[in-house]
């Protein structure tokens, strides 16, 4: 029997099947973190899709300049306490309701050097309007647009919009864990 006799006998009995074509991952991203936004104080470009996929993610649109900038600690806790159960944070600083620096630079000194952030910063982007970054109008479309700085959407692992929170509900309200803990468990 020849090498071309005995490989079609063994597909005929299926004793061997081909590989199955690998899909792109990022193929199969849904909801609004998709595309690339670029990084904080960075020419990196981040690819959302990646940073979120199969994650429970926190979106937040930030400001260095506001009464809530003191939750970028509560969300740096946060994240520390369920990013290994699967959990990510994205913060998109912004100017949208006029408290942020215009420079990168400081805005990035009040997240990684006054507040520790390890969690994923984008660069400064407008949150709402018609310039509003892609996210943000999608985020719009089914939760509504932020009202101000550091509100905060629930983003499941597939891609689904759970909930938001209003700037005044903290990071570490039970409110805000208690959805972060379900969406885990999910």
């Amino acid at each position: 029997m020849n090498y071309i006799s005995v490989l079609g006998a063994v597909v005929a009995l299926g004793m061997f099947t081909a590989p199955a074509a690998q899909a792109d991952p990022l193929e199969a991203c849904s909801g609004p973190l998709q595309g690339e936004q670029r990084s904080l104080r960075s020419e990196a470009m981040s690819n959302l899709c990646e940073l979120s996929q199969g994650k429970v993610t926190l979106v937040v649109n930030t400001a260095s300049q506001c009464g809530y900038t003191g939750q970028f600690e509560g969300l740096e806790m946060l994240y520390q306490e369920y990013k290994d159960q699967g959990f990510t944070i994205i913060g998109f600083p912004s100017d949208s309701f006029r408290q942020e620096h215009a420079d990168e630079e400081a805005v990035a000194e009040v997240c990684f050097a006054n507040f520790g952030v390890t969690f994923p910063m984008m660069s400064i982007s407008a949150v709402t309007g018609r310039r509003a970054n892609p996210v943000f109008t999608q985020l719009a479309r089914e939760q509504g647009p932020p009202a101000w700085n550091f509100h905060k959407y629930l983003v499941g692992r597939n891609g689904e919009v759970i909930t938001s929170f209003p700037s005044a509900v903290a990071p570490m309200d039970e409110r805000l864990t208690s959805q972060i803990k379900q969406a885990l468990a999910n």
